[in-house]
């Protein structure tokens, strides 16, 4: 599995954050061959984008482009034969990380794992645009965090 991490600037270190998204991966079923890229982006950056793709002014703390549909209980698969599985690409502001682990009163680096989480279910066809969905990926990312030793809520 590869997972890149772009632009995470210095007061990142992005090898816990790429071994917590391949551990994440591989819980959820993913082929060894996917891939994923993470990218830190300003907030200007994530404002743009929140605005083109999602309708939204201002900027957000995650954002995730899937290369294809999926749903949380039929994940993305490589074709027999086929490339290595290009899952997407997650853009996360660490401003507003940072914003969030102060308003939630959780330490950064616990609120950037729950975010890089956050962004690859979405990547996987996890949603939360029901109470029922929101309350089912929240139960998800708990389990991934724990795997770590990580508690947000």
């Amino acid at each position: 599995m590869t997972i890149t991490v772009v632009d995470s600037g210095p007061e990142l270190d992005e090898t816990p954050l790429a071994n917590f998204a391949q551990a994440v991966l591989d819980a959820e079923g993913l082929d060894p061959d996917s891939s994923v890229t993470i990218r830190f982006v300003s907030n200007e950056a994530m404002a743009e984008l929140n605005e083109a793709h999602m309708g939204r002014s201002g900027p957000t703390d995650v954002l995730s482009f899937p290369i294809e549909d999926a749903a949380p209980d039929a994940p993305p698969r490589r074709q027999v034969g086929g490339p290595p599985l290009d899952l997407g690409d997650i853009f996360i502001s660490t401003n507003v990380v940072k914003e969030h682990a102060d308003e939630f009163n959780v330490d950064f680096s616990t609120e950037l794992h729950l975010m890089v989480c956050h962004g690859l279910l979405h990547l996987l066809g996890w949603d939360h645009e029901t109470d029922e969905d929101a309350a089912r990926m929240e139960q998800r990312e708990a389990e991934h965090l724990a795997t770590i030793d990580m508690v947000r809520r």
